[in-house]
């Protein structure tokens, strides 16, 4: 990468020094979707078998999907096929590809790990020999920076236990629009450094343009020079030293990989929402990760974090383009990673998948609301890949990446416009007069009827597909005694499985309407925007429940009755959907609070990695306190030393670029005559703006 020496430790006291390393440029390619080439930069040999596995997937998907339709052909044609039983008929081709698509990927990943035994984080063998330069990335966006620390804190100390820490650089990227947040950062990671002693870096944007994949790239730009790869983390993830090391020299020993990513178990989940989704998480997500390696092979995908990148192909290749148009399509890609692996791979780099690699962990949501929050972010993000999928030159397995997450939120639609349908043929038979002989000429009249009995088996096979593999990943569960142990046995792991697939089941009625009406709301133009998301606590107050599952009880309410005024019979037909909806709000409460027990007890639970406990401890110990930014700055010169030597040198302001925020907040510092006045009369904004503003600053500041 060049002839650039790394960055080193500061001299002197670091509280008066900018906790910055020297910056050694490497720009970023401009964003473009126009090219056309795909670089050969992968081995041929790789090539037939790949297509022969691909095959075998789009094949077997093709056959299921056909032989479905058919027989929902046979159930909806008897007495002839109606324009409604056609759109119903058309919906359930296109669902069940869906279903089949997701069942034959993951039966693939059942043969795969039968086959083959995970390797863990490969505690008890050697670990690899590597020699290049690596950078740990931690963007951050309002999060509890004490918990963000101890995280951090741990995953350091676990990397220096591998004798091969010299060889990494940490650090803290953040987008913190929080002023209090902002400075409890800045203390913390002076607290952290001066605790491990190694080069730990923390750099704060005051204008966080282009979100986490313009911090990225701003760090790219500025220090990106000197190093061969980066492990990009989330603000939740947390990766053992092992594994670090092991990820770097599986990138090193492909010359050809561009990104590595791993498979993170869900860790540290209290409620009930949160607990099922970790147990899900790690009961079936290996299965399913190996099943989508196997085929994928080069071709693979980006999940944003807990992978590894290969710098220089990453400048070359991967810079965003901001999209045409207004919001909530256009600007900036709210989902990024995506499309960051399909230009890599457009380049020539290969995007690898290692899933049976432990050590990579992240945490989930913690109730129902907040996954759909953060859900409608990711709806959005993905709708906007519409206007990548055309892009010339794409490898058309990047292109099936866009549609698979694209179809994940059209399909909720979807499902919700099959289930009225066929609801709206019901009630037409009912209250709809028949027309049994239409107009020309018939020998015979034209009954309105389906098959029910068949209709049963193709319910039955459908589910089927849906359920198998969650049986399949309790098979392989049940062939390994130490992962068995681990689950608690196989009964309480059978016992889990059931209470999983019963708890999913209330919940997907409810996160049906709430992706239909994310759909909707995007195709309408309205722009999710980018929130701050809740880790810990899920407790939702009952105002909140009311209002946020109030459309999903109505939808439940109407219909309840649309079924019932047809038949009970149906009513009891549709009651697995018809009962989430009608409950979601005690469904939604219970969810969000907080469970113990053995009921989904997953590995990690009931025997902590060490990485894992050791940051479990620190977060316990941490100053979990935030005092007001201003209030902590007059009482610690140290760190107000500190926070003025980070910001960046004033520049000539320019009219029309003068921050109205900063000009207001001057003016009430001006008209307060105490600190603790001026303080009490800042809004958040105000406040911010003073805080990147050395002079203003140190006014307020001066107050008595």
């Amino acid at each position: 990468m060049g002839t650039l020496t790394a960055p080193q430790p500061m001299a002197g006291d670091v509280a008066t020094q900018r906790l910055l390393p020297r910056e050694a440029p490497l720009p970023m390619a401009a964003g473009d979707l126009g090219k056309s080439r795909i670089p050969d930069r992968l081995p041929a040999a790789a090539v037939p078998a790949l297509a022969w596995r691909r095959g075998v997937i789009l094949v077997s998907t093709a056959a299921l999907t056909g032989a479905g339709g058919y027989e929902m052909y046979r159930v909806l044609q008897v007495g002839g096929v109606t324009i409604l039983e056609a759109m119903v008929l058309a919906l359930f081709l296109v669902l069940l590809a869906w279903v089949a698509f997701s069942f034959v990927s993951a039966l693939a990943g059942f043969f795969v790990l039968l086959a083959h035994r995970p390797d863990g984080d490969g505690q008890a063998t050697e670990l690899p020999a590597v020699a290049s330069r690596t950078a740990m990335l931690l963007p951050t966006y309002n999060e509890d920076p004490h918990r963000l620390t101890a995280r951090l804190h741990a995953m350091i100390e676990s990397l220096e236990a591998t004798s091969h820490q010299k060889l990494f650089d940490w650090y803290v990227l953040s987008d913190s629009t929080d002023p209090d947040i902002w400075v409890a950062e800045e203390k913390a990671l002076l607290a952290l450094r001066q605790a491990v002693g190694t080069r730990l870096y923390y750099r704060h944007r005051a204008d966080n343009t282009a979100r986490k994949a313009g911090n990225i790239s701003d760090w790219i730009t500025r220090f990106g020079g000197i190093y061969d790869f980066m492990i990009v983390l989330d603000a939740d993830s947390l990766m053992s030293g092992r594994t670090i090391v092991r990820l770097v020299h599986a990138i090193e020993s492909n010359p050809s990989a561009g990104l590595v990513q791993t498979l993170p178990m869900v860790v540290n989940a209290r409620s009930l929402f949160s607990r099922v989704q970790q147990f899900a998480g790690r009961l079936y997500g290996p299965m399913i990760a190996a099943g989508v390696a196997w085929w994928h092979g080069s071709e693979g995908n980006y999940w944003g974090h807990n992978a590894i990148i290969r710098v220089k192909a990453f400048a070359e290749s991967a810079a965003l383009p901001q999209l045409r148009g207004r919001k909530p399509f256009g600007g900036h890609i709210l989902s990024h990673d995506f499309v960051e692996a399909a230009l890599m791979r457009r380049a020539g780099w290969g995007i690898y998948m290692l899933p049976t690699l432990g050590g990579s962990y992240e945490e989930v949501p913690p109730s129902l609301l907040d996954f759909a929050a953060r859900d409608r972010r990711w709806c959005q993000g993905n709708l906007q890949h519409l206007a990548v999928v055309p892009a010339r030159g794409l490898h058309w397995v990047s292109r099936l990446h866009f549609m698979v997450g694209i179809g994940a939120y059209l399909t909720a639609p979807l499902w919700l416009l099959f289930l009225l349908l066929g609801m709206l043929i019901s009630l037409q038979a009912r209250f709809v007069r028949p027309e049994y002989f239409p107009k020309g000429f018939s020998l015979f009249p034209t009954w309105p009827a389906q098959d029910p009995v068949l209709a049963i088996w193709v319910f039955v096979a459908t589910m089927g597909l849906l359920l198998l593999p969650k049986l399949l990943s309790l098979i392989l569960l049940c062939v390994r005694g130490s992962a068995r142990r681990q689950f608690g046995g196989a009964l309480r792991a059978l016992a889990g499985l059931f209470a999983e697939i019963i708890v999913s089941a209330l919940m997907a009625p409810v996160m049906m309407i709430f992706q239909s009406i994310a759909v909707v709301e995007i195709l309408a133009g309205r722009d999710a925007g980018w929130q701050t998301q809740r880790r810990d606590d899920g407790t939702v107050e009952r105002r909140e429940l009311y209002r946020k599952y109030g459309v999903p009880t109505l939808c439940g309410v109407a219909m309840a009755a649309s079924a019932y005024a047809v038949s009970l019979p149906l009513l009891l037909w549709m009651s697995p959907v018809i009962v989430g909806l009608l409950f979601a709000v005690p469904i939604g409460a219970l969810t969000s609070q907080p469970i113990s027990g053995n009921l989904f007890v997953t590995p990690e639970e009931r025997e902590p990695p060490p990485i894992l406990r050791r940051a479990n401890e620190l977060s316990a110990s941490a100053d979990a306190g935030i005092k007001p930014a201003l209030v902590e700055l007059r009482e610690d010169p140290a760190l107000l030393t500190f926070h003025l030597a980070q910001l960046p040198p004033p520049r000539a302001a320019r009219p029309d670029k003068v921050d109205p925020n900063l000009a207001v907040g001057r003016a009430r510092v001006d008209a307060s005559d105490t600190f603790e006045e001026a303080a009490e009369h800042l809004s958040s904004r105000e406040v911010f703006s003073i805080l990147n503003d050395g002079s203003a600053l140190s006014t307020v500041l001066k107050k008595r």
